[in-house]
């Protein structure tokens, strides 16, 4: 079977419309100033000419899910005893995902080394990874808030997906790089893209051009470490933080979650919804005690998470993917990569540990 195969823009909607008879299909599409994700309806236009202002996530790790229905009951031998029934309620079905950036699909590929870890695999997540085909958009213009190329990835990254589009004139050559994106493309209103592989190339070339040279994060690791006690470089750093978390809801590769019990009588459910290390409450104990009492202190922990924590148990991979969406959507525009810069290039004053 051909792996690379060819698309006429005028035929994308029908291609999606055959593969939304099997499945699921999520596609990007403008809700007033924002460009979400949502289910694909051929009678609304799709926005695709730009990165979408929030990621996939959702179509895989849903911002509020529900886990678990439980029945409590008492013994009738034994009223003082309440027994407790549950139900595992498991996501069902296939999707396709249409129109993510690389930046995007590779943000799951964060999540799997700790959702889909040997030992403490989470059967919800993992139910969904394993249903969902992702068919990503190849950068042809990346935005000056994009730093992919920081973090070891780049416009045109297959990393996590099953078929990647690459625009060019009059349709998309896509390119099939796992069995699932083999079977997307067995449609007939795709023919061999062999002919056309040169001008995607081409494509992949000039937008990894666009991009200034990347520096070299090897460092931050230990330099973040190193600065992990300065609280004076810290509040600096977060000045101008408003601490709102919307770089948490926009991040393809944040993965805290909150566990809440509803109930009702003797029923309930168990819902799991996102959480954002931004919040003043994340780390709040029971005894009122918060360990992260400051902006600074949260900011420390989300920066330290993605470039130090993470990549020093993950072989130095860092839980970034440089999508940028955390600066173009931040209200007063603080910029995670100078904070990163500083923290490398940072050298003590004299006299100082």
């Amino acid at each position: 079977m051909d792996s690379i195969k060819y698309l006429k823009s005028t035929d994308l909607k029908h291609w999606l419309e055959e593969l939304a008879r099997e499945n699921s299909v999520f596609a990007p599409r403008a809700e007033g100033d924002s460009v979400i994700f949502a289910p694909f309806e051929p009678k609304q236009e799709m926005s695709i000419k730009h990165a979408p202002t929030v990621p996939p996530k959702k179509t895989v790790f849903p911002q509020s899910e529900k886990l678990v229905d439980f029945t409590y009951s008492k013994d009738p031998e034994n009223l003082g005893r309440v027994m407790i029934e549950g139900k595992e309620i498991l996501p069902e079905g296939t999707a396709v995902v249409f129109g993510g950036r690389p930046c995007d699909v590779r943000g799951f590929t964060m999540f799997d080394r700790v959702y889909l870890a040997e030992k403490t695999a989470d059967i919800y997540y993992k139910t969904r990874r394993d249903n969902t085909s992702f068919i990503t958009l190849a950068c042809e213009k990346p935005e000056n808030t994009c730093f992919c190329h920081w973090v070891g990835s780049s416009p045109s990254d297959t990393t996590g997906s099953d078929v990647m589009a690459t625009p060019i004139e009059g349709g998309y050559v896509l390119e099939a790089f796992t069995e699932r994106g083999q079977d997307l493309l067995t449609s007939r209103l795709l023919e061999n893209g062999d002919r056309w592989i040169l001008e995607a190339q081409e494509v992949h070339t000039i937008a990894a051009g666009s991009l200034t040279e990347a520096p070299n994060l090897s460092q931050a690791p230990q330099k973040l470490l190193d600065v992990f006690d300065n609280m004076d470089f810290w509040e600096n750093a977060a000045a101008k933080c408003l601490s709102c978390g919307a770089c948490t809801y926009l991040c393809p590769s944040c993965y805290c979650f909150n566990i809440t019990d509803e109930t009702a009588g003797m029923q309930g459910t168990r819902f799991r919804s996102w959480d954002n290390c931004m919040s003043a409450q994340f780390t709040m104990e029971a005894s009122g005690h918060n360990p992260r009492p400051t902006k600074a202190h949260r900011l420390k922990n989300r920066i330290g998470h993605k470039f130090s924590y993470y990549p020093t148990i993950h072989n130095r991979i860092i839980s970034c993917c440089g999508c940028g969406r955390c600066i173009k959507s931040c209200p007063v525009s603080l910029d995670i990569r100078e904070i990163v810069l500083e923290a490398i290039n940072y050298e003590p004053a004299a006299g100082e540990e």
